[in-house]
């Protein structure tokens, strides 16, 4: 297995988007929403160092580390300005990015992203880290979504065959010891975040077991927020048509405000 950071790339068009999944998937958990994004623009969808495909990749658990690997992979390719939209841990490795690499960052889309405030419900990502089987990874699940969830049978097939990976369940453990100490996470400060200047869209149920809605209190005045009435913190499974109209809006309003139109 390579220990490159791998991807899976689709469609064509002026603006690349990339897109980021959040702790224990992988870029399957984009499929559904890949079709309509591919449409119109060039999209790259990673493993996060530690999963899937990039299993092996060094950097596992430290966000920093990742946004590094992510945009060092995107500049060898010649790829130097993107939008960038990830989930949960996906999220906070974004806005690293946008951190570390501010001229290279189009627009910044954030789904209940990971950063933002100390809490995170530790007990349950282990939890959903030790699920190994269907039962167990559904349960999980659908304790980390809103009231009203289900859990696409595509998400247990691909949350299943990653699992099936030689030491991935240990890589999780390992992963999920790092970011969610004693039910706290890291935080990236709000001056800093306060300071980036692409447009940011964050989307976040308002029922979010994992990281509390609550976190979105403070956020920068620039930030647009859009609250998902009755989903949890699984966006791109429990409310897939909010995810895709937050990230296609987000990249419209960057590309108006780099053509000098009106936003």
């Amino acid at each position: 297995m390579s220990d490159a950071i791998q991807s899976v790339r689709a469609g064509t068009g002026p603006q690349t988007l990339v897109l980021l999944h959040g702790f224990g998937a992988t870029h399957a958990a984009w499929n559904d929403l890949l079709p309509a994004l591919s449409a119109t623009m060039q999209v790259i969808a990673y493993d996060l160092p530690g999963h899937g495909r990039s299993l092996d990749t060094a950097g596992a658990g430290q966000a920093r580390t990742m946004a590094k690997a992510i945009l060092e992979d995107l500049a060898a390719t010649g790829l130097d300005r993107i939008h960038v939209a990830g989930h949960s841990m996906g999220g906070a490795v974004a806005a690293l990015m946008a951190l570390m690499a501010p001229e290279r960052a189009a627009s910044l889309t954030l789904l209940a992203p990971g950063g933002i405030g100390e809490a995170i419900n530790g007990t349950l990502l282990r939890r959903y880290t030790a699920a190994s089987d269907e039962n167990a990874l559904r349960a999980s699940l659908l304790a980390m979504s809103g009231p009203q969830a289900h859990v696409p049978q595509a998400t247990l097939r691909q949350a299943l065959a990653m699992r099936a990976r030689p030491g991935q369940m240990e890589r999780l453990a390992g992963i999920v010891a790092m970011i969610a100490r004693g039910e706290r996470q890291g935080v990236i400060p709000r001056e800093s975040l306060t300071a980036l200047t692409m447009p940011v869209a964050v989307l976040w149920g308002e029922k979010d077991p994992v990281l509390p809605f609550a976190q979105t209190a403070g956020l920068p005045p620039g930030f647009v927020l859009r609250a998902v009435a009755g989903a949890g913190h699984m966006l791109v499974e429990e409310a897939p048509d909010d995810v895709l109209l937050a990230i296609t809006a987000n990249v419209a309003r960057a590309t108006a405000i780099a053509s000098g139109r009106n936003e």
